[in-house]
């Protein structure tokens, strides 16, 4: 029998930091139960849900019994704190089911962890062996050609890390306790890979600069990349992989926040660029507060980019939410789109090939996403734009009264 779940709502937070998310229970949680309201207040976090049938008010323990159901086959443990739960949400009213990542509840938990990441002198344990190191190199360097998993107890670290080789996999002891804050390696990210396979789980990555603008939280320059749980905020970009043959990324249950730019007279920088790699999936992830460029660029041949939010309402000078720049097949679907105002291009939502036509896209599949504009605004935008003749398979999906579905340019 499967032990219960705890909801625990006991984690302190600082004055200054406040915020909070409107949530959204998946469809298949017991019951579905409709809204979670999760906030930050001045003292302490507090958690409020609002069912179908309690109203809004104090948690009912049958909507806590459910809370609790719907969080942990995510999260992947029996008791859970709605603090590290990475969960659905919506901030405006037309993309009600949008799914966000509780980031703002996170980033207190992280804040709380650094003095005990201070007061540890080897916070970088090999999973395998038990060694701890000091550095995230150190341990990386440990592992060298082989394969291990480092797990980084709580704190903020101003340090970066170069993974040369192997199949390596860096996790946060507790997922949204780990951030890595303000240090790139070799003018490029927090995280450059370069190994066959890399994993990265539970970690924040904020504040990455460099002189030629494309400040990353990770750049992958080989092998495969897989993405879980984590936040990437307040840099140049979020991902940015180089070009080569067989590389694959995945992305899951992440959130992408004010990145991206175009200024500085350099080429603009987004939220994601994949280069000309064999595929990328990004799921049940959110796009946010984008600062310019495309929220989501890929030159790879397939996609898979399925229940994600974009929410561009407070996004500055930004461009299209998905650039597939030389064409791609695969499936976008269940994917929300808000456009804000303030866009440097918002004559498109998704495009086709912009770039130049590098793969077929006649097995491309859109279908099943919600797109509209911020309260108040109408705009003749055009859904998907296709630079190709080829024939994308445009399905059922929702759009804003004032938007073209398709056109050829």
């Amino acid at each position: 029998m499967a032990r219960p779940c705890r909801v625990v709502v006991t984690q302190q937070a600082s004055p200054s930091h406040r915020g909070g998310f409107i949530g959204t229970l998946r469809p298949h949680s017991p019951e579905n139960r409709v809204l979670q309201r999760c906030e930050l207040p001045r003292r302490r976090v507090a958690v409020t849900l609002i069912g179908t049938r309690t109203g809004r008010g104090p948690a009912t323990a049958t909507a806590a019994r459910n809370l609790c159901l719907s969080l942990c086959p995510i999260a992947g443990q029996h008791a859970i704190n709605p603090l590290l739960a990475l969960v659905g949400a919506s901030p405006a009213p037309i993309v009600r089911a949008m799914r966000i990542l509780s980031t703002s509840l996170l980033v207190s938990l992280a804040i709380a962890s650094t003095a005990l990441a201070q007061g540890n002198p080897a916070p970088f344990t090999l999973a395998e062996s038990g060694r701890a190191f000091g550095s995230l190199a150190d341990a990386l360097g440990a592992i060298g050609d082989g394969r291990g998993t480092v797990v980084v107890a709580p704190g903020t670290y101003r340090q970066c890390a170069v993974q040369q080789g192997g199949d390596v996999t860096i996790r946060a002891a507790t997922p949204g306790s780990v951030i890595f804050d303000g240090v790139p390696c070799e003018g490029k990210g927090a995280f450059v890979l370069r190994g066959r396979a890399s994993v990265v789980d539970g970690i924040i990555f904020q504040n990455i600069r460099v002189p030629d603008g494309n400040g990353a939280g990770i750049r992958l320059e080989s092998g495969s990349l897989t993405v879980r749980n984590s936040l990437f905020r307040n840099s140049e970009e979020g991902i940015l992989t180089g070009d080569y043959d067989g590389g694959q990324v995945s992305i899951d249950k992440s959130t992408f926040r004010h990145l991206g730019r175009c200024d500085r007279d350099l080429d603009c920088a987004h939220g994601i660029y994949i280069g000309r790699l064999d595929s990328l999936t990004v799921t049940n992830s959110r796009f946010d507060l984008g600062d310019g460029g495309h929220y989501l660029k890929t030159r790879t041949a397939r996609v898979t980019i399925t229940g994600n939010s974009f929410d561009d309402s407070g996004g500055k000078l930004t461009n299209y939410m998905i650039d597939l720049s030389n064409g791609a097949s695969g499936l976008i679907r269940g994917n929300e789109m808000v456009q804000g105002k303030d866009k440097d291009n918002w004559s498109a939502f998704i495009t086709v090939a912009p770039e130049g036509r590098e793969h077929d896209s006649s097995g491309l599949v859109i279908e099943g996403n919600k797109a509209g504009f911020v309260p108040g605004l109408e705009r003749g935008s055009t859904f998907v734009a296709n630079f190709t003749d080829d024939a994308v398979k445009i399905g059922a999906n929702q759009l804003a009264p004032s938007m073209k579905v398709k056109d050829r340019r």
